[in-house]
């Protein structure tokens, strides 16, 4: 169910799998990628409902991912989410997102997030 879909681009395997298992508990199709050129492999034949994002990821990072979303019409209207250790807000450096979350964050969180932009399962 494609309006039920959310990418996860983070390149920490352990923090990945841990929430796409959490989000499949909850009744979301989750999809993992491990960085940003991994993702817009998946974007080519996936439309998700919501993109979970890390900032710092090899290769292409989340910002660069960030600037090719914008880019593409079919994708920019895909609501972004940061999720990054990072202090400051990213939301104040240019990234296209609705919202961040600082790791570690609470479950609780996370699912209010998801709701927000997808409803529940």
């Amino acid at each position: 169910m494609v309006e039920r879909t959310i990418l996860v681009v983070e390149d920490h395997a352990g923090i990945r799998e841990s929430l796409l298992d959490l989000l499949r508990d909850e009744g979301y199709q989750a999809i993992g990628a491990a960085n940003g050129t991994e993702a817009l492999r998946r974007l080519e034949v996936l439309r998700p409902a919501l993109i979970l994002l890390d900032l710092m990821m090899p290769g292409m990072n989340g910002a660069e991912l960030s600037a090719c979303l914008s880019k593409d019409p079919a994708l920019a209207t895909i609501p972004v989410v940061v999720v990054t250790a990072s202090r400051q807000a990213p939301l104040d450096s240019g990234i296209h997102a609705v919202g961040w979350l600082q790791k570690p964050f609470a479950i609780e969180e996370l699912l209010a997030i998801v709701k927000k932009y997808i409803g529940d399962t």
